[in-house]
């Protein structure tokens, strides 16, 4: 007996929320799900499907590993500006609306498509293991490989012994706390007198200065940029602790803010380049 339309409303969000896990992507989420009901609904056979909600979530899983492997092939890079703005929009609604980790969905496109698929499966909804299987066309044993090297890939980069030069991350935190709600105040008092911004071009209006010096010029500015700053999270990137800036949880640009005696003295923003690695924090 085929699933019935309202089998499939009542699965839906569930399938929506996985895919979007899988793809990055909820204009490709709504896809993948769509095609799952189409092969749901075009299904020849006569079986009874005891569990309709894991069926669909199989074949969605399917189709979102035949998407990723496509993707691959294809080299395509998932930074910002290779989103169209609609799409983002759309990602970054997903995001706030299922308080998904927008730090998570950066790391999940280091992973491949299979450690992907096993890890979003299992860990985030406790899929067991011999239906992980099953979607990778794989022994057990071999998606539970995939999965313990999708969690080694996530967890947070080995840090060295090495502390000098490091930022003060409490006083980088608090700063990006003031500039997400534009508290210019609470900005200037963390910003040293001569602190400088430094920022490439690409990153600021026409008329935009690269070189920003002295704490309220710098503060003025960034309470103008808040919202980006909303869309970042703290990440480590080509190996030092930043705040990257990731709408919908796309990479668009780094923030690196070094720090002395207390106070933040450079802030340094940089378009996201393909070759970065980012890892946990």
């Amino acid at each position: 007996m085929p699933i019935t339309a309202e089998e499939f409303e009542t699965a839906r969000p569930r399938l929506l929320s996985v895919a979007h896990r899988m793809l990055g992507s909820a204009h490709d989420a709504q896809d993948a799900v769509q095609t799952a009901w189409v092969r749901a609904a075009t299904a020849r056979s006569s079986a009874s499907i005891e569990n309709p909600s894991a069926w669909l979530t199989t074949v969605t899983a399917r189709v979102c590993l035949d998407e990723l492997r496509a993707r691959r092939r294809r080299a395509e890079a998932p930074l910002a500006d290779a989103v169209p703005a609609a799409d983002l929009a759309a990602d970054e609604a997903a995001l706030l609306a299922e308080d998904v980790s927008r730090a998570l969905m950066v790391l999940l496109d280091r992973l491949t498509p299979p450690q992907r698929v096993a890890y979003v499966l299992h860990d985030l909804f406790s899929t067991p293991f011999d239906r992980i299987a099953e979607v990778l066309g794989a022994t057990v044993p071999s998606a539970k490989q995939h999965a313990s090297r999708a969690r080694r890939r996530l967890a947070p980069a080995r840090q060295g012994t090495e502390e000098t030069g490091r930022a003060d991350q409490r006083i980088v935190d608090a700063f990006m706390a003031a500039a997400r709600t534009g508290d210019t105040r609470g900005m200037i008092q963390l910003l040293a007198p001569d602190s400088v911004r430094d920022a490439e071009a690409a990153l600021l209006p026409h008329d935009g200065r690269t070189i920003v010096g002295g704490a309220s010029d710098i503060a003025a500015e960034t309470a103008q940029f808040r919202d980006r700053i909303r869309a970042a999270c703290r990440l480590t990137v080509n190996g030092r602790p930043m705040y990257v800036i990731a709408p919908g949880g796309h990479p668009f640009a780094t923030i690196g803010i070094s720090t002395a005696g207390g106070q933040v003295t450079r802030i340094t923003l940089r378009l996201v380049r393909t070759d970065d690695r980012f890892d946990a924090p």
